[in-house]
């Protein structure tokens, strides 16, 4: 085993792709440990935020914040990124040929191993962690094994430290070959200096006349692979050891399969400056423990010597630092990267109206018109789901009232140059024949305006000549929009031009044609007249080809606060509002969930309520920058072959394990409720009568009564009259044969405990992992389980020996 922790000095958490991870695994007390938490305590218990601590020696004042001189500075500093990892290393045993996996070196006691590389030349050396070939000009030099390895069915992996620099040589270039029998005849990577490529290769005679280049980024190719399986050679990348990417394939050569190849390093340079390669970890397999941020670099000293120590927490950290979210359209707009957004939403006493874009577009004013006439901010109630407040429009005539405008500005003026100008607004009304908004250049030249007709159908109105009469193009499909409720309309430029109203594409083909330097925006009015009577509310303009089809989709979000979808994209739907570019799904049953439209909490608050709603499992990964959402049914019925692993009691090698069975868990008596639904209530009368009244109130977010009283059942049956079970379960598991196994176990995966002692209510009992908490020391990685019975989620199966148990596993699936 080799402790991995790399920092992403520099780097931000938000974007992992561009992180350049450095690698400090050799700085860290081994000795105190590394200490990390992560998931809940039980499974009735919030998930929490994920924490690593370790300390690390600063004899050098390298991780002094603010120290000049240090080689990670200037970002030796709060939310540095961190990753922590477990690189399990191979040793080969039995006799030659061994498979090419069990090669395995971590170069961590800076003596060459003459065993694992006796042909090594050129000056290799072992230092500081990884293994060092000259790039030199005086000889060629290489890192080379003894012939015993086969590749068939196997593979070589690398982490490539460090690259040389060209040096200002003709030629210069380092590889990782499998080496045939025959010279020149071999299968890696290489990489030339000069010109920075990486070449994927298949060499016969030193040459390869289709290798695959690639130019070398240090985030991307952190990891090289060479792998052999079913008749078929892959060439594979991996920005940290665990998620590869392959960028070659091809058949397998004869050679591979016929014959015991070795393994080589070399490195050749021609004139110009010498320096090295560096490589590290061969034939590790990477097992990610956390990933997140530092939360601070504090100094101490024991005496002279310094260290850090350091806490660190994974994503929720950021998560539960972001503001409250507006309403979902207000954040589906601005996820659409509008080129300016006008929500309309200020409270009453404001007199302009500012641009949530985020390009700082100037507010809007309010303009005069004639005499009299209102506008009045916050004065109505915003599309049904948004919760927001509004301004209404109160004209005097169609000449003579308030409206809004705003110069966006040369800088927006650009931008709607560069691609076909998208529109999106919502709006109310009673009155026919008035303008919603108008966007037209400053000469006046380029004239857009949409507005009802006066039949109250929507309407383009245009002009590309600067004609003061403007050409129209109604709607088709579209009449009757002044009836006084909420619609949305977008209108999209792109192509023929597309029109859309409350949802649905009405007219796909408008024949307007617009020129550029459209700039100057009106809302509720063009240029004094026909304003608006009624209420508008956020509009939003584009720079972006073909919008439609992602904006039409925002009628749902101000509608119904995309009411009924499954919690599986709701979930997705926040992860997109928090600055998430992925999140991972686990499990099928994914409920409906009801409408979470308007604002004022949180995403971590707002994905918890799903959570709670789907009976499901939501936690930060351990391995890269994303969340990971479970339904209910990851859970049920789990059968031997879906284990993580099996541990003999005996082989725990702890002090203490316990049986619990007591009424923490005990739920009796539920009353659950959904937002515009009945109240209902389920009890279990005998366990009422056994232990007496143990209520709750269950709060979701479902979309029927039905629904609700599914959910209120599946929590009575689980916790009406819970059995025996273990809670907490310690493995000291370095010494275990099934090692890799243990570390893949994550929540919610199973495992048993067998050969439990006489006195254990069962001889084996299958548990469910809720968290866990887990001390890494050298030659030590002791990890707390905390656990629930698997059997809590268990579901009837029509004649199973096992769920078909009646009064014990027939339990209806919910």
């Amino acid at each position: 085993m080799a402790l991995l922790v790399e920092m992403g000095w520099g780097g931000q958490i938000q974007y992992p792709g561009t992180i350049q991870w450095t690698d400090i695994s050799r700085r860290v007390d081994v000795v105190r440990g590394v200490v990390i938490s992560r998931g809940a305590s039980d499974e009735l218990s919030e998930t929490q935020p994920g924490t690593a601590t370790l300390t690390l020696t600063n004899q050098d004042g390298y991780l002094t914040p603010g120290n000049t001189a240090s080689p990670y500075g200037p970002y030796v500093r709060r939310n540095t990124p961190i990753r922590i990892a477990v690189a399990l290393i191979p040793t080969a045993s039995g006799s030659a040929p061994y498979p090419m996996s069990s090669l395995g070196d971590d170069f961590d006691d800076d003596v060459l191993s003459t065993t694992l590389w006796p042909n090594s030349y050129g000056g290799v050396t072992e230092r500081g962690g990884v293994a060092r070939v000259p790039v030199s000009t005086v000889a060629d030099a290489g890192l080379q094994s003894a012939r015993v390895w086969k590749l068939l069915g196997s593979k070589l992996t690398a982490k490539l430290v460090t690259v040389p620099k060209a040096g200002g040589s003709t030629n210069a270039a380092a590889s990782m070959w499998v080496n045939s029998t025959t010279a020149g005849t071999r299968i890696g990577w290489r990489y030339d200096a000069l010109t920075g490529v990486l070449a994927a290769m298949s060499q016969t005679g030193y040459s390869d006349a289709t290798p695959t280049s690639l130019t070398y980024n240090v985030v991307d190719f952190a990891w090289l692979r060479v792998r052999e399986a079913g008749g078929t050679v892959y060439w594979e990348t991996s920005p940290d050891g665990t998620a590869w990417t392959v960028q070659r394939s091809m058949a397998t050569p004869a050679w591979v399969t016929s014959q015991t190849q070795a393994v080589e390093f070399p490195a050749t340079r021609t004139g110009g400056t010498s320096d090295v390669i560096e490589w590290d970890l061969v034939g590790a397999t990477v097992k990610p423990r956390f990933y997140g941020v530092v939360n601070e670099f504090p100094v101490d000293w024991e005496g002279l010597a310094s260290t850090v120590t350091i806490s660190c927490t994974d994503l929720f950290k950021r998560l539960n630092k972001l503001p409250a979210l507006r309403s979902m359209l207000t954040e589906e707009i601005v996820v659409s990267y509008p080129v300016a957004y006008y929500p309309l939403t200020e409270p009453a006493d404001s007199v302009t109206a500012g641009d949530l874009s985020g390009n700082a577009r100037p507010s809007m004013a309010m303009t005069q018109a004639g005499s009299g006439g209102t506008l009045a901010l916050g004065a109505d109630s915003g599309p049904a789901a948004t919760g927001d407040s509004v301004p209404t429009f109160t004209p005097a005539s169609a000449t003579s009232g308030q409206y809004l405008t705003v110069d966006l500005g040369p800088a927006a003026q650009q931008q709607l140059n560069s691609a076909p100008t998208a529109i999106e607004a919502w709006f109310k009304t009673t009155t026919t024949g008035r303008a919603i908004l108008s966007l037209y250049s400053p000469d006046r030249q380029i004239v857009q305006v949409l507005s009802l007709s006066a039949s109250g159908a929507m309407q383009i109105e245009w002009t590309a000549t600067g004609s003061s009469t403007l050409a129209v193009e109604t709607v088709s499909g579209t009449s009757g929009l002044a009836d006084g409720n909420w619609h949305h309309v977008v209108w999209d430029q792109t192509v023929n031009g597309t029109v859309c109203v409350d949802g649905v594409n009405v007219d796909p083909t408008i024949p307007v044609t617009l020129g550029p330097d459209q700039r100057i925006l009106e809302i509720g009015g063009y240029r004094g007249t026909r304003l608006w009577s009624g209420s508008l509310a956020h509009v939003a303009v584009y720079a972006n080809s073909y919008m439609s089809a992602v904006l039409k989709d925002h009628f749902s979000a101000g509608a119904a606060g995309y009411a009924g979808e499954t919690a599986d994209v709701r979930i997705y739907r926040f992860c997109k509002y928090a600055g998430l570019l992925s999140t991972i799904f686990q499990g099928g049953t994914f409920d409906p969930i009801a409408s979470q439209g308007p604002g004022g909490t949180g995403a971590v608050a707002r994905m918890r309520e799903v959570e709670s709603t789907e009976s499901g499992r939501l936690f930060a990964s351990r391995d890269a920058y994303f969340m990971t959402f479970q339904s209910r049914d990851v859970r049920y019925n789990p059968s031997p072959g879906q284990e993580a692993f099996q541990i003999a009691y005996a082989d725990l090698e702890t002090r203490s394990v316990s049986v619990a069975d007591d009424d923490q868990k005990l739920l009796n008596d539920v009353t659950g409720t959904r937002p515009g639904g009945a109240t209902q209530r389920v009890t279990a009368p005998a366990s009422i009568a056994a232990f007496g009244t143990y209520p709750q109130e269950l709060n979701i977010l479902k979309t029927s009564d039905n629904s609700v009283l599914d959910a209120v059942n599946w929590l009575v049956s689980r916790y009406a009259a819970p059995q025996p079970e273990l809670r907490e379960v310690p493995i000291e598991a370095y010494t275990m044969p099934s090692y890799a196994a243990v570390l893949d176990a994550d929540i919610s995966s199973y495992f048993s405990v067998t050969s439990m002692p006489a006195q254990a209510p069962t001889p084996t009992m299958r548990v469910t992992v809720e968290g866990y908490t887990e001390t890494i020391k050298e030659k030590s990685h002791l990890i707390q389980f905390h656990t629930s019975a698997s059997l809590t989620d268990s579901v009837w199966v029509m004649d199973d020996p096992v769920y078909s148990v009646l009064d014990s596993t027939t339990r209806l699936a919910y």
